[in-house]
């Protein structure tokens, strides 16, 4: 099985860290919003997991902002 680089999941683990805490969501709360399990999310944003795309694109939604952004190394929250 193929695994995404370490460094997109860094990038999409301070993404998604930086724009929950700009929306002061905390992981349980953004986790509850995406109907995710906090742990999963604890996981995510430590670069453990690869996401799927459907996840990608709920959490997006859910932190107001687009799937490449989450992607993107120089996003701005």
């Amino acid at each position: 099985m193929r695994k995404a680089s370490e460094n997109i999941r860094a990038i999409l683990a301070e993404n998604i860290r930086n724009f929950r805490h700009k929306k002061n969501f905390s992981q349980e709360e953004l986790a509850e919003k995406c109907g995710l399990h906090r742990t999963y999310i604890g996981s995510v944003e430590r670069g453990e997991r690869n996401v799927t795309l459907s996840t990608l694109e709920v959490l997006a939604s859910t932190l107001g902002v687009s799937v490449p952004e989450l992607l993107s190394k120089d996003a701005r929250p």
